[in-house]
């Protein structure tokens, strides 16, 4: 099972003499189970990438295809992809309109034609996997603060028992204590119901901590596909197109032009930069 674009390209607006792409030329492939980062500057076209993934978007050019299948040809199902291949996007409030949590997280089930107690039943299950207290699932969810708009949000997405879960910076304005809550709650999803994550994010160091593989986009393209250890030694790389490396990584680089770190300079956490000065110390 996999999501995969094919050469896709989206212009802005076709009839201009001079074309305009938000994205240009794309391929590439997602399978089940994977956790993904997709990084780049304001304006690279990460938006646009992912409203391809669940077909919020049609590009202007190239395919997308869902198990194989291209999700735009007649006859294909884009409610059953977007059952499978759910967005939450990174202001919250534009996916909330119910009275109440509860009512709102069982909106999508109830879509997908499950019976009230059906949905009631995955939306509890999946607002106790986003650890919402059932406290408040008479409250409307414009009472609560950015951290729990987020996770009754992505409740939304898991009560229609997604294959792929696209977050769209979903930490963004939120404390280090919200963000790591939803992350970690995010990455046991990953491993423990083999949903596949795609982190649309601008923290180095949150996609460092928890993706597996990082695209880098650049003016609408893919320019760098890789494992974060492999992305981030190229952190000069990255600056040239106004991205970074993760703190820690320019400190180790620091530490060894000092030659206080004789040892591994491409860390990429605060655990794996421990570790080596630790090495340091005990030698």
């Amino acid at each position: 099972m996999s999501i995969a674009l094919e050469h896709v390209s989206y212009i802005y607006d076709p009839d201009q003499k001079v074309k305009k792409y938000a994205v240009r030329d794309v391929s590439l492939e997602i399978k089940k189970g994977e956790f993904v980062s997709i990084i780049g500057h304001t304006g690279s076209g990460k938006s646009t990438l992912i409203q391809f993934m669940n077909g919020l978007l049609k590009p202007t050019e190239g395919r997308v295809l869902f198990e194989g299948q291209d999700v735009f040809e007649k006859g294909f199902s884009l409610k059953g992809l977007r059952q499978k291949v759910g967005i939450s996007f990174q202001y919250p409030d534009n996916q909330l309109f119910e009275s109440t949590i509860l009512k709102d997280v069982m909106f999508g089930p109830k879509n997908l034609g499950q019976s009230r107690e059906e949905a009631e039943t995955n939306a509890r299950a999946a607002l106790k996997v986003m650890a919402v207290p059932e406290a408040s699932y008479d409250k409307s969810p414009f009472e609560l603060s950015g951290g729990q708009k987020r996770r009754v949000a992505i409740a939304g997405i898991l009560a229609m028992n997604p294959d792929y879960l696209i977050l769209d910076e979903p930490t963004a304005g939120l404390d280090p204590e919200g963000r790591d809550e939803i992350l970690e709650l995010i990455r046991t999803l990953n491993w423990s119901q083999g949903i596949a994550v795609i982190l649309v994010s601008h923290s180095m160091e949150d996609v460092a901590e928890y993706a597996k593989r990082i695209l880098v986009m650049n003016d609408g393209q893919i320019i760098m596909d890789d494992t974060p250890r492999e992305i981030f030694k190229a952190y000069r790389d990255l600056e040239t197109i106004g991205l970074s490396a993760p703190q820690v990584t320019y400190i180790a680089h620091a530490l060894a032009e000092k030659g206080f770190l004789p040892y591994d300079t491409n860390v990429m956490t605060v655990e794996e930069a421990k570790k080596e000065i630790l090495k340091v110390l005990k030698k």
